[in-house]
């Protein structure tokens, strides 16, 4: 063992050696991270529309009028709402922001405005969800207040009718006539009172076009934290494909000059020289995946559910690609071609298995596709501990893949290793 630890030690110090290596092992996966992590955290662009579950209990003309309204507002995407119950439960799942109710009683209540009581109106969202809720709640009292200024604030609509002789006030009886002249002065007059009288009051009571009650829905959200939680995971693969692309090409290199014939005259068999290079890999991986994910979590709040599990999830990885390593490097007889075989057997592994394009945002053919990546097993080790909340029988199953696939890469690998070229 101690001779094992020693080739490893060597290896590794060759490594530090290498400022080129150290970059795509290092930095390349962390400028991937924060580059990609900050384009899907949703920091540019403009405004998204609310999306909204809406449920209709009143199902009156006004309440119908109103969730056309709505339907039609460009800060809306209206859902077709089920029940309150099962609406309540999309809520506290993460699977929609919130929900409105028109309860019984709403077109009623609507219809009597302005003298009458205001309708109310329920919506449901997360508790932690504070600025979504004030901007819904303004944008509620926006389009409740439009058909309360429709029927109260347009009294120039009224006057151009009766004003016309040959329009539509041709024929109209001269009461009906002096009635809706009438009717456009009060409403002016209204309007006046409402304009000189304390914010959201009027002469002649409540303004309020809609009472809302909230109702406060913790969330159970299965999704990521942040988008970093889902971008650093993807960047340690890229991290670990350097490693194991370096210490393959390095392992070739070694053959080609002579390095290896001379550790077979030493008093080193087989199994301690390929050991130590495959420890030397390991530990290197460990070691860039810790890096990461300690920036993730001291810069970014990536936090992982379970500490211990993440530990086994790293453990198996490294140990996995560890193995991949060993393989690769038996494939090619000159530096230049193992480096290609390597990258021509690493790169589709990596589109497949999440390094590209995450898992959670594949199309279910490519899902089924990804079960044949080691990389895809990796991904989710991590962000079973980081973000899905895997238990520990969950954890098994990639855990055991990786470990499998290592073990028999590396069996075959030390099987079909040359000391030499010829």
């Amino acid at each position: 063992m101690k001779a094992i630890l020693t080739l490893a030690m060597k290896d590794l110090a060759l490594l530090l050696r290498d400022p080129m290596s150290l970059f795509f092992m290092i930095a390349f996966p962390l400028i991937f991270a924060i580059f990609f992590g900050s384009i899907f955290s949703g920091g540019g662009g403009g405004t998204k529309p609310i999306t909204l579950l809406l449920i209709d209990e009143d199902g009156s003309e006004q309440s119908r009028a109103f969730a056309s309204q709505l339907e039609e507002a460009s800060e809306f995407t209206i859902l077709a709402g089920p029940s309150r119950q099962e609406a309540m439960e999309l809520v506290r799942r993460g699977k929609r922001p919130a929900y409105l109710v028109l309860p019984d009683g709403f077109g009623a209540a609507r219809g009597q405005l302005p003298m009458g009581p205001a309708p109310k109106v329920e919506i449901g969202i997360d508790p932690t969800r504070q600025a979504e809720a004030g901007m819904l709640k303004g944008l509620l009292t926006k389009y409740a207040f439009a058909g309360l200024q429709d029927s109260l604030q347009d009294p120039a609509r009224i006057r151009s009718i009766v004003d016309q002789p040959n329009g539509q006030a041709a024929g109209m009886p001269e009461e009906v006539r002096e009635t809706l002249a009438t009717l456009a002065d009060s409403i002016e007059r209204l309007n006046q009172l409402g304009q000189q009288a304390p914010e959201g009051t009027s002469e002649f009571g409540e303004l309020n076009p809609i009472q809302i009650e909230t109702t406060e829905i913790a969330a159970q959200s299965d999704g990521p934290g942040n988008a970093y939680a889902v971008s650093f995971p993807q960047a340690i693969v890229w991290a670990i494909l350097g490693c194991v692309s370096g210490f393959s090409t390095s392992l070739v290199a070694e053959r080609q000059l002579g390095t290896l014939m001379r550790l077979r005259s030493a008093p080193l068999s087989r199994m301690q020289v390929l050991g130590g290079k495959t420890l030397a890999c390991l530990l290197a991986v460990l070691a860039a995946t810790v890096f990461q994910l300690s920036v993730a979590r001291l810069i970014f709040g990536v936090k992982p559910s379970s500490p211990l599990l993440l530990a086994l999830g790293l453990v198996s990885t490294a140990a996995g690609f560890a193995g991949i390593m060993m393989l690769l490097s038996v494939l090619g007889r000159t530096e230049q071609s193992a480096a290609g075989i390597g990258w021509a057997a690493l790169m589709p592994m990596a589109m497949l298995g999440g390094g590209m394009l995450p898992l959670i945002a594949m199309p279910s053919w490519m899902v089924s596709l990804s079960d044949f990546s080691p990389v895809k097993w990796a991904v989710l080790a991590m962000e079973g501990a980081l973000w899905r909340q895997f238990s520990l029988s969950e954890m098994l199953l990639p855990c055991a893949i990786l470990l499998s696939v290592g073990a028999v890469c590396f069996a075959v690998g030390v099987r079909a290793f040359r000391w030499s070229e010829g």
